[in-house]
Formats: structure tokens, sequence, C-alpha cells
């Protein structure tokens, strides 16, 4: 069943292609946090302004993952997620931060790149499917520089929506 409902918007879209996840209105391109717990109240913010969800909630959702271990998965980069109430498909909010913060991550090093993904708490596989795309787009070092170079949010955005080739110049 689920592979219908993917046929219909994904076949046309490429594997690289962000924009289902992403809307315009949810990538910033110079947030100021001095911290992962203000970084998180503010994602929420975000996440409950374009979805009706309770930010809190999304806070303490985020949190409980962090616990876990850190989702700064290295190279300056982020994707904390987590399963929330009263969503009925996984969504995103993009961040480049003003200037990096502590994220315990990986390797040590601040980040200043952070996709937040929320889910559905029965979207099993599609939440892992679009954590490993969204992992894979910001693993991809050229990509990352673009991200950070990009002047604008919405050049951000149409970096995320173009689903270009990974070694495209």
């Amino acid at each position: 069943m689920n592979e219908d409902v993917n046929a219909g918007a994904g076949a046309v879209r490429a594997a690289d292609d962000l924009s289902d996840l992403l809307a315009p209105e949810t990538v910033f391109s110079a947030l100021i946090v001095p911290n992962k717990k203000a970084l998180f109240q503010h994602l929420a913010a975000i996440a409950g302004k374009s979805t009706g969800l309770d930010s809190k909630m999304v806070v303490e959702r985020l949190a409980e993952r962090e616990r876990l271990g850190s989702t700064g998965f290295g190279g300056g980069v982020a994707i904390p997620h987590g399963k929330v109430e009263g969503l009925d498909r996984v969504v995103g909010v993009f961040a480049r931060l003003s200037a990096p913060i502590d994220f315990a991550a990986i390797d040590d090093m601040p980040v200043d790149l952070v996709f937040l993904l929320l889910s559905p708490p029965d979207a099993g596989v599609e939440h892992l499917k679009a954590l490993a795309r969204v992992s894979r787009r910001l693993r991809d070092r050229a990509f990352v520089a673009k991200l950070r170079g990009a002047g604008s949010e919405d050049a951000l955005y149409a970096l995320f929506a173009s689903g270009e080739a990974r070694n495209a110049a």
C-alpha cells in the first residue's frame, strides 16, 4: 500500500529531491540560537506553526531521541528527528545557523546545518526512508558546501528541491 502512495508523487521526483519534506517557509538561512536547547525550541515552533503541532511536545520528542545519542553525525551537520502525534506525513524544517553551536556530534565539531525530521508515530518505514534520503544528501560534501554558500532561503530551498545528481557541477 505504501508503494502505491509513494508512486504517485515520488515517481516523477528525483531521489535527491526533498521538496516533499520541506516547504519554502520551513527553510531558514541565518538562524541565531545559542545552544541545542534553544535550537530545538525554535525548530519546534516553526514546525508547530506549519503543521499545527504542539511545539512543547515536539521539543520533548526531540530531547527524548537525543538522549539515545546525538543526531549530530559529523561535518557540522545534524538531523534531529522524532515521531509525533498529529502528523499525517513526514515533514521537515531546515536551518542554517548564523554561528555553529555545540551539538555533542560524533566528531565533536559544532553544528551549523540542521535538518529537523518529524514523522507520524506509525510511519516506521516512511520515517526510515526519509531519514536515509536526508542523510544521503547531507553526507554529500559538494551539496553541503552549496548549502553553506547559498545566499538566501529561496536558494537553500531550490537546492533541496533540485534533486540534482550528486556529482553535478
